[in-house]
């Protein structure tokens, strides 16, 4: 994995700003960028995510399983180093954040072998953060 990558966008709907902005400032850690009434821009650790309204209720994705987990099919997410990953834990522990997937080490022993966790934003978008001891682990196979 290189230490320089760009950053990414990603758009993403959502149900109500100003809890997506509790969410993902206070939770989260982000800090808010431009917005409007009807989208609002975070930097998530040094990427663009907007949260754009959707006038129609979101509803949970069908999933996969991955390592005996329902994984949603449709999510986003970042890598972290191992201990950012695990403060990240506790400091979703510390807010009463409910994991769709409990933090765990999927893939144990196995090349890829990682740590992971998934919670939902307020609006029902899957958010997963993993990390790896090794990054060098990131993509292979």
């Amino acid at each position: 994995m290189k230490n320089n990558l760009s950053p990414f966008h990603l758009a993403f709907p959502v149900n109500n700003i100003a809890e997506t902005e509790t969410f993902f400032v206070d939770v989260i850690g982000c800090n808010v960028g431009r917005q409007s009434e009807k989208w609002i821009d975070f930097n998530f650790f040094g990427h663009q995510i907007s949260a754009h309204i959707n006038p129609e209720k979101n509803t949970m994705t069908p999933t996969n399983i991955v390592d005996n987990n329902n994984i949603p099919i449709r999510h986003f997410g970042l890598v972290v180093p191992w201990k950012e990953w695990n403060e990240l834990v506790e400091k979703f522990k510390a807010n009463n954040i409910q994991f769709l997937i409990e933090p765990h080490i999927r893939f144990k022993g196995k090349v890829g072998e990682q740590a992971t966790l998934f919670i939902l934003d307020p609006s029902g978008n899957a958010i997963e953060f993993k990390s790896f001891k090794d990054e060098k682990m990131f993509f292979k196979h």
